[in-house]
């Protein structure tokens, strides 16, 4: 009996060359994962050439007054780039942290990848800029 597993695999987006046959590094499954979902959450709409559709308002959402809608806001925008862009994650919980002496926003987010049990989890920190 075999298991059907699965290898998720992109290129790693600093174009680091692989040392011996200086072809570009590849990045593997959760590794692979974790820079996707980054690249989706700081990409903004219309940044991408004839996929104006991909991206998050995250960063337009960083000069929001801060409050409780804030945090509701910015979850649900969190949320939505994902459910929408990225089918092989499920989401268990998104932690936004407002730090208004640092003009920052800290963003925790816990998944899993699909078909696995193990939760993986990816911290962000994005600064307003004055």
């Amino acid at each position: 009996m075999s298991r059907n597993t699965r290898t998720f695999s992109d290129l790693d987006l600093n174009f680091t060359a692989h040392p011996v046959n200086k072809d570009i590094v590849r990045r593997f499954d959760d590794n692979a994962i974790k820079a996707s979902v980054k690249n989706l959450l700081l990409t903004r709409n219309f940044e991408r050439p004839f996929h104006s559709e991909i991206g998050s308002p995250i960063r337009a959402l960083l000069f929001e007054l801060p409050g409780p809608m804030f945090t509701v806001m910015m979850k649900r925008a969190i949320v939505d780039v994902i459910n929408n862009f990225e089918p092989r994650v499920n989401i268990i919980d998104v932690l936004v942290n407002d730090s208004l002496d640092e003009n920052a926003v800290y963003i925790t987010l816990n998944f899993k990848i699909v078909n696995t049990q193990r939760p993986i989890s990816l911290d962000l920190a994005l600064e307003r800029t004055r």
